[in-house]
C-alpha cells in the first residue's frame, strides 16, 4: 500500500475495535483522516508510519489493560516514534526523557539501565503506552495537536475508566489535566513532573511510581509489572 493510501483503512485489535468502531464514523475522525492524507499528498513526512499509529492499542488489548502511561505526542525525529509513548525502537538512541525514566526506574527498583529504549515488553504486560496525539510531522512537535486525535484518545481514557483497579500514571501538566476524567475511587492516579530534563528535578525523580504501581496491582489481586527490559 502506498503512503498516500495507508490511512484508508484501519487495522485495530479486536477488543479495541469493538469499542472504538463508532469513532471512525464520526465527523472529527473523517476530518482527521482527510488532514493526514492531505499532508502526505504534500509530501510531508509523518511519524510514526501508518502501520504503527495504533501500536499502543494493538500491543495492549482492552481486556488486558492494567496500567496507563499517558504521553503527549510522538517523537518527531527520524526513526524514533513507533506508536508507544516515550518508547523508541531497538537500536535508536534513547531520548532524554526516556533516559530519565530509566534513571528513576533504577532509583526506585534497582533495575539496571537497559541497552535499548523499546518499551514493548511493558505494553505486552498490560501497560497502555498512550500518546494523546497519535501522529506528528517530522521535525515539528505538536504539529498535529488539535486535529482530532485528542477526542479519540479521550474516548480511550473513558473506556479504560470503565474498568476496575487501573493505575493511571500522569507525568507533566498536559497529562495531569486528564485526571479529571478518571474515577479516583476505583483507580490509582499517580502524578508528578514530566521526565523531560527541563522538569525532571522538579518532582519526577523520586516519585517511585513504578513501585507504587506494582503495590497497587498486587493489592487488587493482579500480577505486578516486570519493568526490567
Amino acid at each position: 500500500m502506498s503512503d498516500k493510501n495507508k490511512f484508508s483503512y484501519i487495522q485495530l485489535e479486536d477488543s479495541w475495535l469493538k469499542h472504538l468502531l463508532p469513532e471512525f464514523q464520526k465527523e472529527y475522525m473523517k476530518s482527521l483522516k482527510y488532514f493526514l492524507t492531505s499532508e502526505l499528498k504534500k509530501n510531508k513526512t509523518i511519524f510514526p508510519k501508518g502501520s504503527q499509529m495504533f501500536l499502543a492499542l494493538n500491543s495492549t488489548p482492552y481486556s488486558k489493560v492494567k496500567v496507563v502511561i499517558l504521553g503527549q505526542d510522538p517523537y518527531h525525529g527520524i526513526g524514533q516514534a513507533h506508536g508507544l509513548c516515550f518508547s523508541v525502537p531497538r537500536g535508536v538512541e534513547k531520548p532524554p526523557s526516556l533516559v530519565n525514566i530509566f534513571k528513576e526506574l533504577n532509583s526506585d527498583l534497582g533495575i539496571k539501565f537497559p541497552s535499548h529504549g523499546s518499551l514493548l515488553s511493558w505494553a505486552n504486560q498490560g501497560v497502555l503506552l498512550l500518546n494523546s496525539v497519535l501522529s506528528v510531522e517530522k521535525g515539528t512537535p505538536a504539529s498535529h495537536a488539535g486535529m482530532g486525535w485528542e477526542i479519540f484518545t479521550d474516548r480511550i481514557i473513558d473506556l479504560v475508566n470503565q474498568k476496575e483497579g487501573i493505575v493511571f500514571i500522569l507525568w507533566g501538566n498536559y497529562a495531569i489535566k486528564k485526571a479529571s476524567k478518571i474515577d479516583r475511587s476505583r483507580h490509582l492516579v499517580l502524578t508528578s513532573a514530566h521526565p523531560s530534563p527541563l522538569s525532571a528535578n522538579k518532582g519526577f525523580f523520586g516519585n517511585k511510581h513504578f513501585s507504587k504501581c506494582n503495590e497497587f496491582l498486587q493489592q487488587t489481586g493482579k500480577d505486578s509489572i516486570d519493568w526490567k527490559l
